[in-house]
């Protein structure tokens, strides 16, 4: 029988607008922990409005970990994730706090509890005729031909994420085998923490329309002087993270392209359908305990305390 690993962590999941920051805020106060962040964009400085990122006064309330690490036009991958949160975990036990890590970005969760998947190496040719073949055919061509032999993929993957498109068409056509089916038999590799995962559990037509409303309210706050002032402080349009949904759609706003109510209406779109894929993936995760929030904070807060004080064997 493998060992449990000594480091217990929560990890509290689920699709955006869910409720996540607020949950974990409040189980950071019963805990006495501290939140490390999970979210692919909050680690960006200057993206506030645009990724909902925890006020100063939450983060003044309860530390919070890994947001605000990295510039806009500064890289910051899974991998760089992983050794970042490790780091703030260490630190956070170190000091007899308690973790939670809370977040949307399925990929970092992985790598953090379960490192990176061990794939066939790159192939910088196979790789370069895939970029070229995207080049005259579209992302949206590049996604339906990995549907084509990995469905389980495609279905997590927006098509401007070329990037993993290709990736994953690149470990098919290397190896034979698809990347999800990698990415399931790693799941079972021994875990590096002992963890509790919590995913918020929202009916569909609510969850949309929390996703409605947290648009509007992002506009009210000033996402497009946001925007504006990240453009004219330098930071590209073509930057990953001013691709991103709401900063895309806030850049074609600002230069004209599309009208208030399209620019609107596109985030909210976009918005369900990142939340979808959320979804696909966390219910793909058998470890997983799901619960609707906050109908059910009670009981979420019971498992986190009883998981925490549980002497392991």
């Amino acid at each position: 029988m493998s060992q449990v690993p000594a480091i217990k962590i929560l990890v509290i999941c689920g699709p955006t607008a869910s409720g996540k920051s607020e949950l974990a805020l409040r189980l950071a106060h019963a805990l006495d922990a501290e939140i490390v962040n999970a979210d692919s964009m909050q680690i960006y400085r200057g993206l506030d409005i645009g990724t909902a990122k925890p006020s100063p006064d939450q983060q003044t309330e309860i530390r919070h970990h890994l947001i605000d690490v990295v510039d806009a036009d500064q890289p910051f991958s899974a991998a760089d994730f992983a050794a970042a949160a490790d780091a703030a975990i260490k630190d956070i036990v170190s000091r007899g706090k308690r973790v939670v890590v809370a977040g949307g970005t399925g990929l970092y969760i992985r790598a953090l509890l379960h490192g990176l998947v061990d794939s066939p190496a790159a192939s910088g040719e196979l790789r370069q005729a895939l970029q070229d073949e995207a080049g005259r055919v579209g992302n949206e061509a590049m996604l339906e031909k990995l549907r084509q032999i990995d469905p389980d993929m495609a279905a997590v993957l927006h098509p401007n994420n070329l990037v993993r498109i290709i990736r994953a068409l690149e470990v098919y056509q290397l190896s034979g085998i698809q990347l999800s089916r990698y990415q399931k038999e790693h799941a079972f590799a021994a875990r590096r923490y002992n963890t509790l995962q919590l995913g918020i559990a929202v009916d569909r037509a609510v969850l949309y329309e929390r996703i409605e409303e947290r648009v509007e309210g992002m506009l009210a706050a000033g996402l497009l002087a946001e925007v504006s002032g990240l453009l004219s402080s330098g930071f590209g349009a073509d930057l990953k993270s001013m691709r991103s949904i709401g900063y895309k759609e806030a850049v074609a706003r600002l230069s004209g392209i599309l009208s208030a109510g399209e620019a609107a209406r596109l985030i909210k779109r976009d918005t369900r359908r990142y939340a979808k894929r959320q979804l696909t993936w966390f219910k793909a995760d058998p470890d997983i305990l799901w619960f609707e929030y906050p109908e059910k904070f009670g009981s979420i807060l019971q498992y986190a305390i009883d998981f925490f004080e549980r002497q392991e064997a």
